[in-house]
């Protein structure tokens, strides 16, 4: 079976870890080892999200006296996909000896007039207090926003229409290759009307979004959806969440999830559902095997009643 794995930027860095090198390593081995028995089993394409390490870089590169201005968000995200690709490479090599690994630089190309760069709505880096978020919005320019437990920049985060290296992607699985991709969402880049050539623009594409849309491009089986928590919850942060286990993409948007948090992973997987009629899971990490042999997480099939 061939699935498609979009890693939560939790799993790489949690809520209130100091983001040093050291911390990241050890988040990789856990990853490691939750997806080294799926990999003996299936094939594997893996993406992962950049938020916590794009927005260290963007405010390291803002705050750099060397520079005339600050890295756009393009060349950022083009960092962290090296950055976290060599660590997931190199991490999963060891558990997966003999096994070809490959991470890929991959860009998505995006529509110049997508409304997405009008309102900013995507997180990205560290949760701030209110004062402290809206100082650095007033020196630095930024858009913030609150999330569930504090305040965050929030920048444009455009609706992928196309994975440039997906057919590189398909070559690498079919010589037996796991493949790293897709990190952080792809570059976002544009391309232009007359001439096709491509440029970067200052975005961060959603990774679920992503990740869905490769799955039905590479003809995958199975969308794999990994967070910290243990399934989708219906009124989650209530006193009375209602686990949700098995749905349709109908049941996932019927209930509204937010933007800032479950939204875009059940609109991910109820996009890969109803245009492949394969299946898609959300769940945690840890549970990765469970989740794909039915015995975790929440499973999100196709409604058989429809049309």
């Amino acid at each position: 079976m061939r699935i498609v794995v979009a890693l939560g930027g939790n799993a790489l860095l949690h809520r209130g870890e100091r983001p040093d090198a050291a911390v990241q390593q050890a988040n990789i081995d856990r990853v490691a080892t939750a997806l080294a028995a799926l990999a003996q089993e299936h094939e594997l394409v893996i993406t992962h999200g950049n938020g916590p390490q794009i927005g260290l870089l963007a405010m390291e590169s803002a705050a750099d006296p060397a520079l005339s201005a600050p890295y756009p968000l393009d060349l950022l995200g083009a960092q962290t996909e090296g950055m976290i690709g060599s660590l997931l490479a190199r991490t999963l090599h060891n558990a997966l000896p003999g096994r070809r690994i490959a991470a890929l630089i991959t860009h998505t190309y995006v529509r110049v007039d997508d409304p997405a760069f009008e309102r900013p709505t995507k997180f990205v880096g560290q949760v701030y207090s209110a004062s402290t978020a809206k100082a650095l919005a007033r020196k630095l320019g930024w858009h913030i926003a609150r999330d569930t437990t504090g305040w965050r920049r929030v920048v444009a985060s455009p609706s992928p229409e196309r994975i440039l290296e997906t057919d590189t992607i398909h070559e690498l699985l079919t010589d037996g290759a796991l493949v790293v991709c897709a990190g952080g969402g792809g570059v976002p880049v544009t391309a232009d009307s007359d001439t096709g050539a491509l440029s970067g623009v200052e975005a961060v594409v959603d990774k679920d979004l992503t990740a869905a849309l490769l799955a039905e491009d590479l003809k995958a089986d199975f969308l794999l959806i990994l967070t910290d928590v243990p399934c989708v919850y219906d009124r989650y942060g209530t006193p009375d969440p209602k686990p949700v286990l098995d749905a349709t993409p109908g049941d996932l948007r019927g209930r509204g999830f937010p933007d800032g948090s479950m939204g875009p992973k059940t609109e991910a997987a109820a996009r890969f559902v109803e245009r492949t009629g394969g299946l898609a899971a959300i769940g945690a990490l840890d549970a990765a095997y469970e989740i794909v042999h039915g015995t975790s997480g929440t499973l999100i099939r196709p409604d058989l009643t429809a049309g």
